[in-house]
């Protein structure tokens, strides 16, 4: 199912075709909202090289593009006509959860969302581009031959403007709906208050910072570049602890370059407030671009120095 607010490629039918072959079992879906944590699921499995990742069971699934198996689907159309929700993101999502598999994302989006009126409405969302779009062939590559990233263990994201994680304690996910900040997810992702806070002032670009702060807020700039700490330092994390990362078949070069440069630059922007993604001119989206890969590469070579006591979160993979 497309919906009638988005572009698709003209080979998307042939892709859909062979990832189902791949994944038969599996409600598939072509695209992930830049501003969710579906998005930054995507983005975190792209800079480790997965083609795919399972979805954030308490988030709704994006219907924008998405394949589900024929058994499936006449089981969820029973499952909707008693429901009273009219968004079938949601209920999607709430039957999903029912049968214990979240639907798996592409990485990247081979669908984007288009700046069009819908039938569905929710125009006041603003700009709610793909999270990883890149709309060439190549992309069978990644989607035939990259492994899965099933569970990411903690899963750093934005929102309205702030740094949250994805993260599980002893009792299940933490935050309402799986909404924590940052600051309270510190201890299950394996790090510190302290450790940070001196990461930023060692490490962080200040020319940069000081650019993102005159032109977003001060609070935003340091916002972001924490978002991108933690979110390198995750994806450092899962690409030492996963075996499917190392016994893969690689993606090209070019491709696996071209996903991840995909992914990063979308990050700022999408972090933005909706009513300010609009108004964002070029040079300021590049600058947005840069000061996040300041963030990354920090987090990247931030050694993994948790407490003893801290929950060890690696996140799990398999090849399917």
């Amino acid at each position: 199912m497309l919906q009638d607010d988005v572009a698709a490629p003209a080979f998307l039918r042939d892709l859909v075709r062979r990832s189902v072959r791949r994944h038969p079992a599996d409600a598939l879906a072509f695209y992930a909202a830049w501003n969710t944590r579906n998005g930054s699921a995507v983005r975190l499995a792209a800079l480790v090289g997965a083609g795919w990742v399972r979805g954030v069971p308490e988030e709704f699934t994006p219907t924008q593009a998405v394949c589900l198996p024929a058994a499936m689907a006449e089981d969820f159309r029973r499952y909707a006509r008693g429901s009273t929700d009219r968004h079938d993101d949601e209920v999607l999502s709430a039957y999903l959860r029912l049968t214990g598999r979240m639907s798996l994302i592409a990485v990247p989006n081979p669908v984007e969302h288009i700046d069009t009126d819908s039938i569905a409405g929710f125009d006041w969302h603003g700009l709610r581009r793909s999270a990883c779009p890149l709309q060439e062939p190549g992309i069978a590559v990644a989607l035939e031959t990259g492994w899965v990233l099933e569970r990411p263990g903690g899963l750093p994201y934005m929102r309205q403007g702030e740094g949250h994680a994805r993260v599980e304690g002893p009792d299940g996910v933490i935050g309402t709906r799986g909404h924590a900040r940052w600051l309270t997810a510190l201890p299950y992702l394996g790090c510190s208050e302290e450790q940070v806070h001196r990461l930023v002032h060692e490490r962080r670009p200040a020319d940069v910072a000081a650019a993102v702060g005159r032109a977003f807020g001060h609070r935003f700039a340091d916002e972001l570049w924490i978002h991108g700490l933690l979110l390198g330092r995750q994806a450092a994390r899962l690409t030492r602890c996963s075996p499917v990362q190392r016994l893969r078949r690689p993606m090209a070069d070019r491709l696996d370059r071209r996903v991840r440069a995909a992914a990063v630059a979308t990050l700022g922007v999408s972090s933005l407030l909706p009513e300010a993604r609009q108004s964002v001119r070029p040079d300021q989206a590049a600058l947005l671009e840069t000061y996040v890969r300041s963030g990354l590469r920090c987090g990247r070579a931030w050694p993994d120095e948790a407490s003893p006591t801290a929950p060890r979160l690696g996140g799990e993979a398999h090849d399917a």
